[in-house]
């Protein structure tokens, strides 16, 4: 304890020099003899000086003095206040504590009450100031842990993007419509979903289950490279087989994600494999593969299949011409593309100038 310091503020030399011998065996002693060369030690040396001992009637700056010039101080929640005085008013004592001070010992007191009262503040201070360390220590850690948790998260997203993005490049190798259309959904996907963040917030879309919602987007036809070519090529109407087979896409789709555990990561998973399986299913339950009725149909796949029917609306087919924006968005919103969630068509209605602007 011998590098930590205790300083004495009374005008009264005998007093101090008491105080000294009294303490000077375990601490290091400052001393001062009123309010204002107390001050002047305390500004500079508040590091080292854990306990001050106050007398408050003093001839010139007293103790109180000390108090309204320290209390404000950053460094004074740090430095534990003893009074130890004469004056025995009710009034003083309570003005003191409101000033925070530690203990109020009266004059005259008894040696071995002084220093049993400094040694136990002083633990006090001793165990609160390493706690503090170790806060901040510990602090700084979770800070560094943190850091590298976010830094291998933006890896893992980087990669889950590129593999998306291969994935995404695989399906457009087989299916010449497929190109530009992954692209083109995940960008109306992206302001689709803002729309229902905005004015629908039942939903619960946040930003990073948005991100999830967009990037997965992309995935929504992956099943379709389990398709035949025969089937998934054909430039003609296809037979009710084969439409009941093109249907399998996203059944076979899902199952392609699922299977991808060490690829991504849980939460992802769960919605892509939803966008794969449900995204042409419709509100009134006349979609596929499960006849799925109203919010029975994840939002996440209920989005992603209104932005892939507004895509095959307004781009050529082998099987029709293109659509503009306003005709396909009045087709949608008149159900001859299936009937889609009311709030939904609320959105695309909202949002048609920015779908417009994403196709330029």
């Amino acid at each position: 304890m011998k590098n930590h310091t205790v300083l004495i503020v009374d005008d009264v030399e005998m007093n101090r020099l008491m105080l000294e011998e009294m303490l000077s065996p375990q601490y290091e002693i400052e001393m001062a003899c009123n309010g204002k060369e107390a001050l002047e030690i305390l500004q500079k040396k508040h590091d080292e000086i854990y306990i001050v001992l106050l007398d408050l009637l003093m001839p010139e700056y007293d103790g109180i003095y000390l108090l309204q010039n320290i209390h404000s101080q950053p460094w004074y929640k740090n430095t534990a206040i003893i009074i130890v005085s004469i004056e025995n008013s009710r009034a003083s004592e309570r003005m003191c504590f409101e000033y925070g001070v530690s203990d109020f010992i009266h004059k005259p007191y008894d040696s071995a009450l002084i220093t049993k009262r400094v040694e136990n503040i002083y633990q006090l201070i001793e165990y609160q100031r390493n706690l503090k360390l170790k806060i901040e220590e510990q602090t700084k850690a979770l800070v560094d842990q943190n850091r590298q948790l976010a830094a291998y998260a933006e890896r893992l997203r980087h990669s889950r993007e590129n593999v998306v993005s291969l994935l995404g490049t695989v399906v457009e190798s087989r299916d010449a419509e497929s190109g530009e259309h992954i692209s083109r959904v995940r960008e109306y996907t992206r302001i689709l979903c803002r729309y229902i963040q905005r004015f629908y917030p039942e939903y619960s879309l946040d930003d990073q289950s948005i991100e999830r919602t967009v990037v997965a987007s992309s995935l929504h036809d992956i099943g379709k490279i389990a398709i035949p070519d025969s089937i998934l090529l054909k430039s003609g109407k296809l037979t009710n087989a084969e439409y009941r087979l093109m249907q399998e896409h996203t059944i076979l789709g899902a199952d392609i994600i699922n299977r991808s555990k060490d690829t991504f990561d849980e939460d992802f998973r769960s919605i892509a494999a939803d966008i794969c399986m449900f995204h042409h299913e419709r509100y009134d339950g006349k979609g596929y593969p499960l006849s799925l009725k109203g919010d029975q149909i994840p939002i996440h796949a209920q989005i992603v299949g209104l932005a892939d029917v507004y895509d095959a609306l307004i781009h050529r087919r082998v099987y029709k011409q293109a659509y503009s924006s306003i005709e396909a968005i009045a087709m949608i919103c008149n159900g001859e593309s299936g009937v889609f969630n009311p709030k939904l068509l609320d959105c695309l209605l909202k949002s048609q100038h920015e779908l417009q602007d994403s196709t330029r």
